[in-house]
């Protein structure tokens, strides 16, 4: 029993996971033209601050969507683009712009 029970959380936690990059890759669609910061940094910070509450229970949820939001802006990431307007010609959902 205990084995489903680890599977259904890993399961939880890449449907949260998945969400995140949802929520990511949604604002860089709708927001993309706004000179702001990339949010791949707001994903570190999620990721931070779950570190930061890892004992918690909803700590390993804040981790899973930090990532998720993280892995939907990792080409940015890669640039070390930090601040401003995404310059894309073809904006898609599925993708790490």
């Amino acid at each position: 029993m205990a084995f489903i029970t680890q599977i259904l959380d890993i399961l939880l936690y890449v449907l949260i996971t998945f969400i995140g990059y949802s929520i990511g890759r949604i604002g860089h669609i709708y927001g993309g033209h706004l000179k702001d910061p990339h949010h791949w940094i707001y994903g570190l910070i999620l990721i931070i601050i779950g570190i930061y509450f890892y004992r918690e229970f909803w700590g390993v949820f804040i981790i899973s969507l930090g990532v998720g939001v993280f892995i939907s802006d990792l080409k940015d990431f890669f640039n070390r683009r930090i601040y401003g307007v995404d310059n894309v010609k073809k904006k898609k959902f599925w993708g790490i712009d």
